[in-house]
């Protein structure tokens, strides 16, 4: 099998922040009907997992080995870029704006940057950190320049734990994983991930319940399973399997930077399903994400590092 192209990989970018946009207007429904933000995503990774579950088991074709020699890229993928992200980032909405949590989150690609510039001590290239200061400029816009406002400190401390877990995420999907197809790296994180889910919202820590009645959705009533199924199958299997696949071929730093996107794409779901409409500033900002995204790709690539105990560094400095 040929190694895959970078334009694969931009498919697999586009694919998986399309995906990931669509979760929050078909989540919305579920948490007015009464849905903590916990049993939410527990039931949204447990589901994607069982959909996964097939595909990991042909894309193996019994080759059980290569699992358990992937175990801790696994156990970091469930722990870290789905169970501890999604419980910070909940744990800052109680105490803070979900714009604000969201814009703090989405710092993962500047703490990449960041991150390697401190362990290899090589400053960014001058387009990377151009590129940088667009994106967030750009994300400011497209959240809402008031997102900045909150002053909680234990809700901005979730939230900059959130950004921390999600460019472990990137870092994690990025690295060779003896072989482990990207689809078993996203089903085997997010069956690892749910129970853990579960657990802490059944321990009191996060709130935990869940109302099993017809809902509205998009102008009619639906069963509750409708708008769970759709982020499960598009919103997580499909958005988990497609970015690890983009972040293994493009590399960390420019998956995360075009992950960008899916904030500019929720909006877009929310205006075509929701109706709620898109400011010039919003357009503005997403225009200015591309921008840095474009910035961050004219960089000149380094030669593929061997695996060594630097690789984390040099693989998000791809």
């Amino acid at each position: 099998m040929g190694i895959p192209s970078k334009s694969t990989g931009l498919l697999a970018a586009v694919v998986s922040f399309t995906s990931f946009g669509t979760s929050g207007a078909f989540v919305k429904p579920l948490l007015e009907a009464g849905w903590s933000p916990t049993a939410a995503v527990t039931a949204r990774a447990l589901t994607a997992g069982l959909v996964l579950l097939p595909f990991v088991v042909l894309s193996l074709r019994g080759r059980w080995s290569v699992l358990r020699q992937a175990g801790w890229p696994v156990l970091g993928m469930g722990l870290v870029g789905v169970a501890i992200t999604q419980v910070l980032y909940f744990a800052a909405i109680q105490r803070i704006p979900v714009a604000t949590a969201l814009l703090i989150e989405f710092l993962a690609p500047l703490l990449l940057v960041g991150f390697t510039w401190a362990t290899t001590r090589r400053t960014p290239a001058p387009v990377v950190l151009a590129g940088s200061v667009l994106a967030a400029g750009g994300l400011v816009l497209v959240i809402g320049p008031g997102a900045i406002r909150a002053v909680d400190p234990i809700g901005l401390a979730a939230a900059f734990g959130a950004a921390i877990g999600c460019a472990g995420y990137f870092v994690i999907a990025a690295r060779p994983n003896n072989g482990l197809p990207p689809v078993a790296l996203a089903g085997g994180g997010l069956l690892l991930a749910a129970p853990v889910l579960a657990l802490v919202g059944l321990t009191g820590l996060l709130p935990f319940t869940a109302r099993f009645d017809d809902l509205p959705l998009l102008g009619t009533t639906a069963p509750w399973w409708v708008p769970l199924l759709v982020v499960a199958v598009f919103g997580t299997a499909l958005a988990y399997a497609t970015g690890i696949t983009a972040s293994g071929i493009l590399g960390s730093r420019v998956a995360s930077f075009i992950a960008l996107l899916e904030v500019v794409s929720a909006s877009l779901f929310a205006w075509l399903l929701l109706g709620e409409a898109l400011s010039p500033l919003q357009l503005a900002g997403g225009a200015l994400i591309l921008a840095g995204i474009a910035a961050v790709r004219a960089e000149r690539q380094p030669a593929e590092p061997s695996i060594s105990v630097a690789h984390l560094a040099t693989t998000a400095d791809r």
